[in-house]
């Protein structure tokens, strides 16, 4: 792993990957569905042999971070173990019976001049991942860039370097098995943030889409000052309204699912708004059973008579995305007030109603422009994998080319083949 090394030097050396990077991508985009596939299924394999190798790479990641007071929710998704390492391997076989899309004719069609159309899925070409302290995400990106076809230059977090140096070096051992070129999938070999920039410039027009994975801080740079599109999501700030039409132990089940089963996640909820209609009934149940589950709870003036243990939320608690056992709660006027305050504060990524009267739904779904909307399900279903996308490389809470979980298909564009039989225009 190199830290320290020149502005020139590494000017030149992102030039190079990305030029090995353009040349893997055109034998990717004729590469066989078996040859993938096997590429995939030899690095699950490489990694479940590598095993130790790899938890020794992340111990010395998480020794490298003690001390530096980090959220537990940043551990948690820094810290590998035997169980992640084969969630690891079951995600990459699973990617490899996944359907490839490349090739795929999504649609076609004749013309009355008898020309045949056909809109065709292939690779987007050159994929950017910027990510951060998400070791697992190496072999998912990689991997599911590979299925559709693309290329891709990885470049993980500083406090992850020797965990994904050691899953990538598996990837590698993978792509050579099935006879891919090595290159198709790289990891930049710096900490050094200019490598960054100089993905984020495109790489001399060698990057086609950059993905970041990570805080607020790093999509935003990415998404100011990226010169290629980028599928990015600012913040999961996520939303769970309880109507006066819901199932209160429904309402209760979910709502501690949705904030506390991983509280790291960008699928986490973060504000929880219920309906004033049954506040009396239904409020104090919620909150006891979030507190009871280890949440803390910001809350506005009704919130804190219903709660001792709440404490007073600011108008900043309703913008925040905690990523920690937190959570900010309002009493809102019915749908009118929910629909008002998730359209105020939302990232529009991921909002749930937990309802039982089908007009209420009809609205949330109508009315809220969320990438991902849910009726009386928890937000932490969030997910690519869940959806039976075959994973995600993350959720893109834009409305250019793809929008939610951001799979295989995702991954792909497409082109027209025409047909024809001598049709000249006149």
């Amino acid at each position: 792993m190199l830290d320290k090394v020149s502005a020139t030097d590494v000017e030149a050396m992102m030039a190079e990957i990305g030029l090995n990077a353009r040349d893997a991508a055109r034998r990717l985009a004729i590469a066989s569905t078996d040859s993938k596939d096997r590429a995939l299924r030899g690095m699950a394999d490489v990694i479940l042999a590598a095993k130790d190798k790899i938890l020794a790479a992340n111990a010395e990641d998480l020794k490298q971070v003690e001390g530096k007071g980090l959220l537990p929710s940043f551990i948690d998704r820094l810290t590998l173990d035997e169980k992640s390492i084969a969630g690891i391997a079951q995600a990459l076989r699973e990617i490899a019976d996944f359907k490839d899309p490349v090739g795929e004719v999504i649609a076609a069609w004749d013309r009355p001049n008898g020309l045949k159309i056909e809109r065709v899925r292939t690779p987007l070409g050159v994929i950017g991942v910027i990510y951060e302290s998400r070791p697992n995400v190496t072999a998912d990106a990689g991997a599911l860039c590979l299925k559709a076809g693309n290329a891709v230059i990885l470049r993980g977090g500083s406090d992850s370097a020797h965990s994904s140096q050691a899953i990538h070096e598996c990837l590698v051992a993978g792509l050579k098995s099935a006879g891919l070129p090595e290159h198709a999938i790289q990891i930049v070999p710096t900490t050094d943030r200019a490598a960054v920039g100089a993905m984020l410039s495109g790489l001399n027009g060698t990057i086609d889409v950059i993905v970041p994975r990570g805080g607020k801080s790093l999509v935003a740079r990415v998404q100011n000052e990226a010169r290629v599109p980028v599928f990015a999501h600012l913040e999961g700030l996520c939303h769970i309204y309880v109507d006066a039409s819901a199932d209160l132990d429904m309402a209760k089940r979910i709502v501690v699912n949705a904030k506390m089963r991983r509280t790291g996640v960008c699928g986490a909820a973060e504000t929880l708004l219920v309906d004033k209609a049954v506040a009396d009934t239904h409020l104090v149940p919620l909150l006891t059973a979030l507190t009871e589950a280890g949440c803390a709870i910001r809350g506005s003036a009704e919130v804190l008579q219903a709660s001792l243990a709440a404490t007073a939320a600011t108008e900043e608690d309703w913008r925040t995305e905690y990523l920690d056992a937190v959570i900010s709660v309002t009493v809102v006027d019915g749908i009118d007030g929910a629909i008002h305050h998730i359209n105020t504060y939302s990232s529009n990524h991921t909002e749930a109603v937990i309802a039982e009267d089908p007009g209420v739904v009809a609205r949330f779904f109508n009315e809220i422009d969320s990438a991902i909307l849910l009726h009386n399900a928890s937000t932490q279903f969030a997910d690519g994998g869940e959806f039976g996308m075959g994973g995600e490389i993350g959720i893109s809470t834009g409305k250019m080319h793809a929008r939610g979980p951001v799979g295989v298909e995702q991954l792909t564009s497409f082109k027209y083949r025409v047909h024809g039989t001598g049709q000249i225009r006149p």
